[in-house]
């Protein structure tokens, strides 16, 4: 294993510093670093907070800011954060509104979130979002795993909060984005955690894992490496399918390329190609596309496709000024 590192046990805090530095017009480290929030809290408004393990990045810390989160709670590589985080967040940021908590699928996430809605002092709601598509119980997640999805939801209830909705609304808003939206991952590398030293699983030079989750925990089944036009149908066709192919049929939806950290753009690129041309055939009209790497695992190369269906204000809030640190339009 080769990665710049001077400890696996300083690897977070010291990165979490150099973050917060980089951006400090936008983001502050919170007491002790069990959190980071906007540098300029707005009173009044709604305040959103995600979190979860690290390793994922720019997930979440990357879209705390002006139309998205208003604190991350990071835990260590892969491991939730715990209460405590959350409940010191929910007090940084409080704006008087009430908070929401957006919470991936995962079993140690959803349970500390709820720990710490359970004691919080001030007004809590939660949206919980599961739209990979890949499996529907997994070692990690009791039913769907929440992936890149997560930070479609963050841009389009962010803006909502941002905009002055109350929080019963946002919380109705981000569980209506998540049943709009669906993603399918695939890995053609494991990722390696720091403090491991070596792949989380092993694959061979000419297979792939389909449907991958974003800790590298497996997916539907481990198949041959194919060409990227076929991954991309592959990937399409899961999509539609858990869609239904007539009800996404003439609708606008946006379309969201995700790189795990280890592909180049060029390749993800490539594969937005492929797949806007497979949902084109299936009637889908791509309004809105992002490509990049939003919702990482590391070292791991591959990708994931999302898809969300832009009905109603949905377009209009995902247009909305965002203002974040991986996250930049309309300001």
């Amino acid at each position: 294993m080769k990665k710049f590192l001077d400890h696996p046990d300083q690897l977070l805090p010291d990165s979490l510093a150099g973050f917060c530095a980089a951006h400090a017009d936008l983001v502050a480290l919170g007491d002790g670093a069990a959190y980071i929030r906007r540098s300029s809290p707005r009173p009044g408004k709604v305040a959103l907070i995600s979190g979860g393990g690290s390793g994922h990045e720019p997930l979440h810390a990357g879209f705390v800011g002006h139309g998205m989160l208003d604190a991350a709670c990071p835990g260590q590589v892969f491991t939730s954060p715990t209460p405590d985080q959350m409940l010191h967040a929910a007090a940084a940021v409080d704006g008087g509104a009430g908070v929401l908590y957006i919470v991936k699928n995962y079993e140690g996430d959803v349970m500390n979130f709820d720990m710490a809605a359970e004691t919080a002092s001030v007004p809590v709601a939660r949206v919980l979002t599961d739209d990979d598509v890949a499996v529907e119980r997994s070692t990690w997640s009791t039913g769907r795993r929440g992936v890149a999805g997560t930070m479609v939801v963050e841009k389009i209830v962010g803006a909502a909060a941002e905009a002055g909705l109350p929080l019963e609304a946002c919380k109705a808003l981000g569980d209506e984005v998540n049943r709009a939206t669906r993603s399918i991952g695939v890995a053609l590398t494991s990722c390696t955690v720091p403090a491991a030293g070596k792949p989380t699983f092993d694959i061979g030079v000419t297979e792939m894992e389909f449907g991958v989750g974003i800790h590298g925990e497996p997916g539907r089944k481990r198949v041959a490496l194919g060409s990227a036009q076929q991954i991309a149908q592959d990937m399409a066709e899961a999509v539609l399918a858990d869609l239904g192919n007539s009800h996404a049929a003439d609708r606008p939806a946006l379309l969201l390329v995700n790189g795990f950290g280890g592909t180049p753009l060029m390749e993800l690129y490539l594969m937005y190609h492929h797949l806007r041309q497979r949902f084109a055939a299936a009637r889908l009209h791509i309004v809105r596309s992002l490509v990049g790497n939003y919702v990482t695992s590391l070292d791991m190369a591959g990708c994931s496709a999302t898809i969300t269906l832009l009905d109603g204000d949905l377009l209009k809030w995902w247009d909305a000024p965002v203002h974040t640190a991986a996250l930049r339009w309309g300001v």
